[in-house]
């Protein structure tokens, strides 16, 4: 994204500009957010076999890809774009998406003895990088109609009646979330999160509505697992078949407001996960910075343990699922050091000034940003 991963006051006038205030806040809730994502891919292979495991995964997708979005829209800036903006979308979205297809096309060979190279259609995780790239070329767009914000809904909930809107390009998961990318730049935009001191003002209560919100959310899932497995719930959350496609009640008519409830309980859900996320700076806190090294490359991490079957047939799931737990923060952790970036640097931040006219559309002025909106120095 174009703008900053911190939030500051413009200089009164006249008076010296002053550096810009990183906002601890925005970087745990990037690194909270990368955890959710690893975890929820780590524990996929665990959901057949526990029942626990199975609501626990639901109730995680009711809400973390949403709270992803909402935080790259926040960061994202509707003007009419800069050289080095439209540059940026070269560097930062379609030349890791070429790269990673590639390598995972190639892993696919080497491991399965079988590959079918098709960059239309995303491996795995790369079809949220394809998404943010969407959402950053249509954001100007949006910005010039009255109620952006609806039209996106709208648009959401259409898409799901169209069965030819597929993963192709990944555009069917990418416009069933743009409303939460929307509803992000809509909060920068209008200022919402500065004027209601939604960081500064915090009281007990709030955070003990958070928690039953999240707990109940998670009690629902597994109290009612039967109904949320045959109505194929699970695949509801992935915002990425049309409604015909899925399970109870897919065909009809009245499929697009399962999606409005859907949308609705994610925002919640978001708010309550924003509510619970530490204000302050830790020793994590800088690991928020660099959630595109974490999402690139776990997907490399926990793929022998997808295919491999390890993670099947595991009891007892109070156990594993801890465990699983533990070990998908210390991968989002691992993947975001100073030697990790340092070696995949090339692969997941590009530069390559040969394939611009004007070289200097690669320089970041002595700053780096991903594709989340997270600015950090080199």
């Amino acid at each position: 994204m174009s703008t900053t991963g911190a939030d500051s006051t413009p200089p009164a006038t006249g008076t010296t500009p002053r550096p810009r205030r990183r906002v601890p806040f925005w970087d745990n809730a990037r690194y909270a957010c990368i955890v959710l994502v690893v975890l929820g891919h780590a524990i996929q292979r665990l959901i057949y076999d526990s029942d626990i495991a199975f609501a626990f995964y639901l109730a995680l997708y009711a809400f973390h890809m949403p709270a992803f979005a909402i935080i790259s829209g926040y960061f994202s800036k509707s003007g009419s774009p800069t050289k080095t903006q439209m540059a940026r979308v070269i560097t930062d979205i379609l030349l890791p998406y070429i790269i990673f297809e590639t390598l995972w096309t190639l892993t696919k060979w080497l491991v399965e003895g079988q590959a079918n190279p098709n960059p239309t259609q995303p491996s795995w995780t790369l079809w949220f990088l394809l998404a943010l790239g969407i959402f950053r070329l249509v954001l100007p767009y949006l910005a010039l109609l009255r109620w952006p914000l609806l039209w996106t809904v709208a648009i959401s909930i259409g898409v799901g009646y169209l069965p030819n809107i597929d993963s192709t390009f990944s555009l069917s998961r990418t416009l069933g979330l743009l409303p939460f990318f929307t509803l992000g730049w809509w909060l920068r935009e209008r200022d919402v999160v500065a004027r209601l001191r939604l960081l500064d003002f915090r009281p007990w209560w709030i955070r003990v509505v958070a928690v039953a919100v999240l707990a109940g959310t998670g009690w629902a899932a597994w109290n009612w697992l039967p109904f949320w497995q045959e109505f194929d719930l699970r695949h509801w959350l992935f915002y990425e078949d049309s409604y015909a496609d899925l399970g109870l009640g897919g065909e009809q008519w009245w499929a697009g407001g399962v999606r409005i409830a859907l949308m609705l309980l994610a925002v919640l859900l978001c708010a309550a996960f924003f509510a619970l996320i530490p204000r302050g700076t830790y020793w994590w806190t800088t690991f928020g910075q660099y959630t595109m090294y974490v999402f690139l490359l776990h997907s490399f991490v926990l793929y022998p343990f997808r295919e491999s079957g390890i993670l099947r047939d595991l009891e007892p799931t109070w156990i594993w699922l801890p465990l699983v737990t533990l070990l998908s923060v210390v991968v989002a952790l691992a993947l975001a050091t100073k030697p990790v970036r340092r070696v995949f640097r090339p692969l997941v931040e590009p530069r390559p000034k040969w394939l611009f006219r004007d070289p200097e559309l690669t320089s970041r002025e002595g700053r780096r940003n991903d594709p989340t909106g997270s600015r950090r120095p080199r």
